[in-house]
């Protein structure tokens, strides 16, 4: 739609509305609410994508573009950043960030998807105009005409140091994770370029969708008779649905009786609920369960035993995640708000004992990628008491010839193994159990005791399980 109405900066020259591309709009919307307000695109997307639906606004093919022009970006970021510095003639902080979503959303489809450079451009101009008025859409079109003089691989070329110069900025540039990132997972993984190539890779990687049936409520054959279906690799309770299936339209999603869970997260779950014991088995404790699935299965898991669950949450409102979680379960559970490291509970109450304990979520950021541009290093520090207090409570919640089942859903060894020996180290009456072998099938699980999965092996977020046999 055009307008013959003049403006008067350019005499004869007719001006034209911009035109609103409701795609790129939504995009463009789901980028600020992460800027801004430090949201999560997962929990931002999904309800500006059923807005749109509802509006009629959006088809699927919409709805899929969209999503991957969101993550799309956000995983590639750091990539893109060094790319936009080097064609602005500014530090990229002094760029207003409305302006540089813009320009990172038109660099995605520039560089990292099959969009022709032309439409590319022309679409980011035309959302620039909407979004950020004629003056800065010129700025955009030159920053982007500029960027579409390369490919991707040209570009790295450019701005990604070499390799054998500096190789944590090279995979930093090239795969596009924090310096200070790369250097942790490096350390963790071990090994030469190939493991942690393929893990930053896997890292940028849109992770499938899995669902898993909450034993006694629901089977994986049910849920494997749903389009798009297909076992899961590790876990008899997963079901991974192929791209573009939608959980919220199963039936037994609906219902609570399956729910969306990594596989790598069921499996910490079952070692623990598998794990050998020395006497009864009849209560057990996830004293850190918001928002619920692992409290899910494992209050599944023991009510076919006849065990009772008590699921502890700190966050009332998270707590309340946890009884919606867990209703319908079939056997007895109590959902409780109490600070793990303060007991509601007399010590040596429970047989088996998780926690998964607050961290930096560095294992999850296929599905986070924003998460890997807030964290800093420096919050290590601030998680390392709570994860100490919390395990050392544990472990006092815990029986002697109990079980102990301590999580992160973090590789960083600062969150893992350095936790664990420091605990036991200082407070003792505990011994490490070999998790590998309540682990069936898993390949690649290293040397033990302990079991640190991995996106490129595993295909699960890279959650770490220590257990622990108290024996004092």
């Amino acid at each position: 739609m055009s307008d013959t109405s003049r403006r008067p900066s350019k005499p004869g020259k007719p001006y034209r509305r911009p035109k609103k591309d409701p795609v790129r709009m939504l995009a463009f919307e789901a980028l600020r609410a992460v800027d801004e307000r430090d949201a999560y695109a997962n929990l931002v997307l999904p309800p500006l994508l059923r807005k749109a639906r509802d509006k009629g606004d959006f088809d699927g093919r919409d709805a899929a573009l969209a999503t991957e022009l969101v993550y799309g970006t956000l995983r590639r970021q750091g990539t893109y950043d060094a790319v936009i510095s080097a064609c602005v003639d500014r530090p990229l902080r002094e760029v207003d960030p409305p302006v540089l979503d813009v320009l990172s959303l038109g660099v995605h489809q520039l560089l990292g998807t099959r969009i022709p450079s032309h439409a590319a451009v022309s679409a980011s101009v035309e959302l620039a105009r909407v979004v950020l008025g004629d003056g800065r859409a010129k700025f955009v079109n030159a920053v982007l005409r500029k960027v579409a003089q390369d490919d991707l691989d040209g570009w790295i070329q450019r701005v990604a140091p070499p390799y054998d110069e500096d190789p944590e900025e090279h995979l930093a540039v090239v795969h596009s994770h924090p310096r200070w990132v790369v250097s942790a997972l490096w350390d963790s993984l071990g090994g030469g370029r190939a493991g942690i190539e393929r893990l930053l890779e896997a890292d940028n990687e849109r992770p499938e969708v899995t669902l898993v049936a909450r034993p006694g409520r629901a089977t994986t054959e049910e849920l494997l008779g749903e389009e798009a279906a297909v076992p899961g690799r590790w876990s008899p309770y997963a079901v991974r649905l192929a791209e573009g299936g939608e959980p919220g339209a199963i039936e037994a999603v609906r219902e609570g009786r399956a729910g969306v869970q990594d596989e790598g997260s069921q499996l910490v779950a079952l070692a623990l609920a598998h794990a050998p014991l020395d006497g009864p088995d009849e209560r057990w404790l996830d004293g850190c369960a918001g928002p619920g699935g692992k409290a899910a299965l494992l209050g599944a898991l023991a009510a076919e035993r006849g065990a009772v669950l008590v699921a502890s949450e700190k966050q009332p409102h998270r707590a309340g995640l946890v009884a919606k979680a867990l209703a319908g379960n079939p056997g007895p559970y109590q959902v409780i708000a109490a600070d793990g490291t303060r007991p509601a509970w007399r010590a040596g109450s429970f047989d088996r004992v998780l926690v998964d304990v607050p961290c930096t979520g560095l294992g999850a950021l296929r599905r986070r990628p924003e998460a890997r541009w807030r964290r800093r290093p420096e919050d290590l520090e601030g998680f390392a008491p709570l994860q100490r207090e919390l395990l050392r409570a544990a472990l006092d919640s815990v029986r002697v010839g109990g079980v102990v089942g301590y999580a992160t859903c973090s590789p960083h060894l600062a969150e893992t193994r350095v936790v664990v020996e420091d605990v036991l180290k200082q407070r003792g009456g505990g011994e490490l159990m070999d998790a590998r072998g309540l682990l069936p099938g898993v390949p690649e699980l290293g040397e033990g005791p302990d079991v640190q999965l991995w996106p490129h092996l595993h295909g699960t977020d890279a959650m770490y399980l220590a257990l622990i046999r108290r024996v004092g």
